[in-house]
């Protein structure tokens, strides 16, 4: 109901519009004719110019096809907007009637003032040579030319609000009215070609010695200075308008706003680049949303270099690297006893402050596995302290995994913490990859996290970690020598020095 009182109210403001500048506008055209009529008759022996009946004649004239005029004018209007007061969408026909009212007002206008060369050139020719009738009726005719291609471009800028409406659900992929050479072209015959014309007149049917008045030569000047000063005014606005409101919504999405649309509301080549504008944000918008559920998906980083790549290649390089795995401690226990919403609530806390203390170290989530995380740092961008930064967030995401273990104590997470070299690059098929590291790091911190879960700190390191952690190595005590699931030899682990002063206090 809102939308349909809207329609009518935009309606009533385009018709009102209408009906107060049209008339208005062959008013102005008239009186211009007439006077520049008279004028180009001055000097002229035998000529009385626009007299007193002249004068009567256009009074009556113009009370009579006014009315009709702005009656025509209004059944125009109707027909080619019924289907907004409807509160409906319109078909092919109404969209056609409706960017065609322009000219439609253009050629009734031009039907009155086709009218008046009648009868003036009828009066003239009782008593004045041809010549004299030719000037008239092309007085009377140039003048209306002018004054319909003015309504022409009042019109057209007029009902853009409803060509705005009529457009706004359908696209334009073609040009459905006359466009910018049109409105250029119209321009130009109305503002200057018409009045040069009309100062040609002053010297048809002249002999030499009865040369045309100043006054007349400049009062056309005057009238083509005025009349082509408003007509450009109104020609370029409705070119200028809509491409000042392009660039600011460019500004706006060059500031990242991706939520901007331009009302189309011309037919010509303006709809169409606006239509275009429209089309290429929704596809920056669906990139947008694209690349942030690759990113989720894959990580910013790794998103970042496929998207400047370009064209991706299975394969990889050798890369420095440390490797965090985290795993939870008792998640089937919590599936056993707990709504799978809350498991999931639960489980989606513990990656998030996974995902948080990782990145906040420059590291990458490589993958969540069930109820376990790979992270890497160093790759796919490179670090020269990889292996410090893997330690640094094992300790800290093992203090924050507390806090959550706080809430839900039925859940628990070990973490392993490796360093060495790899292979990382896109891994799979062409069909089917993604970008992942491949090495004896990974299979030692899964392994490392497995050996933590029998730990009271929980976290456990290797050595090759701590020989490339710097100053971080301080931050860490040696355990012991364990043999891990899968290899023959026995390895040296470390594990926090705070951990590990807890670990020995609770053993005392």
């Amino acid at each position: 109901m809102l939308g349909r009182r809207f329609s009518s109210d935009l309606t009533r403001r385009v018709d009102r519009r209408l009906c107060q500048r049209i008339p208005i506008a062959h008013l102005v055209g008239a009186l211009l004719a007439a006077g520049s009529g008279a004028l180009t008759a001055a000097n002229l022996k035998g000529q009385l110019g626009f007299g007193r009946y002249d004068a009567i004649a256009l009074v009556v004239y113009f009370s009579i096809v006014g009315p009709l005029g702005l009656w025509s004018g209004r059944r125009l209007f109707s027909r080619a907007t019924g289907w907004l007061d409807a509160g409906g969408e319109p078909t092919d026909n109404d969209l056609r009637a409706l960017l065609r009212l322009p000219a439609h007002y253009l050629v009734q206008g031009m039907v009155g003032w086709l009218g008046a060369v009648v009868i003036w050139t009828g009066l003239s020719a009782v008593s004045h040579p041809w010549q004299d009738t030719v000037r008239v009726a092309m007085s009377i005719w140039l003048g209306g030319l002018a004054t319909c291609g003015l309504v022409y471009l009042i019109v057209e800028w007029a009902i853009r609000p409803l060509v705005a409406v009529a457009l706004a659900d359908r696209p334009l992929e073609h040009r459905l009215a006359p466009g910018v050479w049109t409105k250029l072209v119209l321009s130009w015959v109305i503002g200057a070609d018409v009045f040069l014309l009309m100062i040609g007149l002053t010297f048809v049917g002249r002999p030499a010695s009865q040369p045309p008045s100043a006054v007349a030569v400049w009062f056309i000047i005057g009238a083509a200075f005025v009349a082509g000063t408003l007509v450009v005014h109104v020609a370029t606005r409705s070119l200028a308008a809509p491409l000042l409101a392009m660039r600011r919504a460019v500004r706006r999405v060059q500031d990242g706003e991706l939520d901007v649309h331009i009302p189309v509301d011309d037919g010509g080549e303006i709809g169409m680049l606006q239509a275009g504008f429209n089309q290429m944000v929704v596809g920056l918008r669906e990139r947008a949303v694209l690349s942030d559920l690759f990113g989720r998906h894959v990580g910013v980083d790794v998103a970042r270099n496929a998207l400047a790549a370009g064209d991706v290649v299975l394969g990889g390089e050798r890369r420095e690297v440390g490797v965090v795995f985290v795993d939870v401690i008792g998640s089937t226990k919590l599936a056993q006893t707990h709504a799978p919403e809350d498991v999931v609530a639960v489980l989606n806390q513990f990656f998030s402050t996974v995902v948080r203390v990782v990145s906040s170290e420059g590291g990458w989530v490589n993958k969540f596995e069930g109820d376990g995380a790979l992270a890497v740092f160093g790759a796919p961008v490179a670090s020269d302290d990889a292996a410090a930064r893997a330690l640094r967030a094992a300790r800290t995401l093992r203090r924050e995994l507390l806090a959550i273990a706080a809430a839900h104590p039925e859940i628990d997470a070990a973490i392993g913490v490796s360093a060495g070299t790899v292979v990382a690059g896109n891994i799979g098929a062409e069909e089917r990859f993604e970008y992942t590291v491949v090495g004896s790091p990974v299979n030692e911190a899964a392994r490392l996290t497995d050996e933590a879960k029998h730990r009271l700190g929980r976290v456990l390191a290797s050595d090759e970690a701590i020989a490339r952690a710097g100053d971080e190595a301080a931050s860490w005590t040696v355990g012991d020598e364990v043999r891990l699931r899968g290899y023959d030899d026995k390895v040296l682990v470390y594990e926090p020095a705070d951990a590990a002063r807890v670990t020995a206090g609770s053993a005392r």
